[in-house]
């Protein structure tokens, strides 16, 4: 979505005089008596894997571990000793909260800080840590905004907007600053998160006045891309409703400065999802053991989509990872997700006959490729319908996959990206069936390698039905597997000589509470 196309070209000498105003305002901004001059620090694996030279601006690593600190102290640096004293409120997800919160105890004045209800615990703490008092109001940072101007005209406290204001705009555009003096050489684009704009207006401003060449480029998401979408139509619109995955950047509707110079100065804008911000955390975390939060990885998801889109190569290309104030309780969703962001797995609802035999042939058409998942339930003496989970190596795999099952008589469905699917189904496969008689529920302990899966199909007796697989890759040496298998009563010592010629652990769950209350 390149902005230089879209409607509304300021005149020259308004477009130099912002450039102008701006680039004083960032050479004299203070911010270092809190903030650090962070690393531009080059992603070797990723650059390798891209072709292109990716380097990080590591935001992440600021005291507060996102660069809010910047425009929040600059912007309180600029206030008089009287307004000081009677106090700073501000309205924020949580990373700026934290920044004017450091700031305020730095001054010795006191903070007001209103943030969403959907703020994770861990930001709501962090403010709680640096001094600053907070009071949780509405589901979006717009509802918690409109309650702060009210508390400002009530408590009489200076607002210190995260945003929309010039200071701190001047504050943010600090980190251009640092990357062009820390990289002197060629760079083709700078990949910048937006929530309400006054990161990229800061970038932008600074680098539009001394390296113009260099493509600026917003990110956000597709389900909070309010600045895009105002850019676009040429005025500010609101959204009615944001997506709170990337919490950092739901913004319903963009400040009226950031507006104004993202429009001008601002080339391009790339909207990832959901999928793709995991992966990005992930291969950030590849490269620094740093874990991001959804926000803080927007640029780097960029990045990775333009190379795709644009088919570039040996480019230089800026990431700046503005945040990691991650949930840790949000790591597992990451997790989860980030391989169907690299499109490193794919996901299958395939239909396999009801009889004896199908389930290893089945197994044995996949072939050497690592089984990431594994769901099934006997329910239909005709069909089996099975839930799996391949990892691939590239995006035009799952197709042939597919193909290969099609042509093999099985059914199939790609529900790589199917939402409900990935959210949802792939949970609730299984439940009760009156066909699983004489069923015995073991839990094995597998070696995470290939071959384990059909050495223990081939182990199996041909009399012995699988009514229940469940199996999940969680990344570890050892999978654990849940089966269902139906054993009649005559085969009991049989089936005993299997498990001990097996040599794999198990545990014999069959009598387990949980297991006769939902699949029995």
């Amino acid at each position: 979505m390149p902005a230089k196309n879209l409607p509304h070209t300021p005149h020259f000498a308004d477009r130099q005089a912002d450039l102008s105003k701006y680039l004083q305002r960032i050479l004299t901004a203070r911010v270092y008596d809190v903030a650090i001059e962070t690393e531009l620090m080059p992603a070797r694996n990723l650059s390798k894997r891209l072709g292109n030279q990716v380097l990080l601006k590591r935001e992440d690593t600021q005291p507060v571990f996102s660069f809010k600190l910047r425009g929040a102290y600059n912007k309180m640096a600029h206030l008089s000793a009287e307004r000081l004293q009677r106090g700073v409120i501000c309205a924020s997800a949580g990373n700026h909260a934290q920044g004017v919160a450091l700031s305020a105890k730095r001054m010795g004045c006191k903070a007001l800080i209103v943030m969403p209800t959907t703020t994770p615990k861990l930001k709501i703490d962090a403010v709680k840590a640096l001094g600053g008092e907070v009071v949780l109001h509405g589901e979006s940072y717009s509802d918690a905004h409109e309650h702060a101007l009210t508390l400002e005209k009530s408590e009489g406290m200076t607002f210190v907007h995260p945003f929309d204001d010039p200071d701190v705009i001047a504050g943010q555009g600090t980190i251009a600053m640092e990357i062009l003096r820390q990289h002197q050489g060629p760079i083709d684009a700078i990949f910048v998160a937006i929530g309400g704009g006054g990161l990229i207006s800061g970038v932008a401003a600074y680098v539009k006045a001394v390296r113009p060449e260099i493509k600026i480029i917003g990110v956000q998401t597709v389900d909070s891309d309010a600045m895009a979408r105002s850019v676009q139509v040429g005025k500010r619109i609101e959204l009615s409703e944001v997506g709170l995955f990337s919490d950092g950047t739901a913004v319903k509707k963009v400040g009226e400065e950031t507006f104004r110079l993202t429009r001008q100065f601002v080339d391009e804008f790339i909207l990832v999802d959901t999928d793709a911000v995991c992966a990005a955390i992930k291969d950030v975390f590849q490269e620094t053991r740093s874990i991001l939060e959804p926000a803080g990885a927007l640029g780097v998801a960029a990045a990775k989509q333009y190379v795709q889109t644009h088919g570039v190569k040996g480019q230089t290309l800026v990431a700046i990872t503005c945040g990691a104030n991650m949930n840790f309780d949000r790591l597992r969703f990451a997790a989860e997700r980030a391989e169907l962001g690299e499109e490193r797995e794919a996901l299958f609802a395939v239909t396999i006959p009801e009889e004896r035999g199908s389930f290893k042939r089945f197994c044995e058409l996949l072939g050497p490729r690592s089984v990431t998942e594994f769901n099934y339930r006997i329910s239909d003496t005709q069909q089996a319908h099975v839930f799996v989970g391949l990892s691939t190596a590239n995006r035009d795999e799952p197709a042939k996959i597919a193909r290969n099952l099609e042509r093999a008589g099985f059914p199939t469905l790609d529900l790589s990206g199917d939402e409900l699917a990935l959210s949802h189904l792939r949970h609730l496969v299984g439940g009760r069936s009156e066909l699983a008689k004489e069923e015995r529920l073991y839990r094995f302990i597998f070696p995470e390698r290939p071959g384990a899966l059909m050495k223990f199909l081939s182990s199996m007796h041909p009399d012995w039905n699988i009514s229940l697989f469940h199996y999940r890759n969680q990344g570890a040496d050892y999978g654990r597997i849940l089966v269902g298998i139906q054993v009649p009563k005559d085969d009991k010592k049989a089936f005993k000589e299997f498990l001990q010629t097996l040599a794999y652990p198990c545990v014999d769950e069959t009598d387990n509470p949980a297991y006769r209350l939902f699949l029995r």
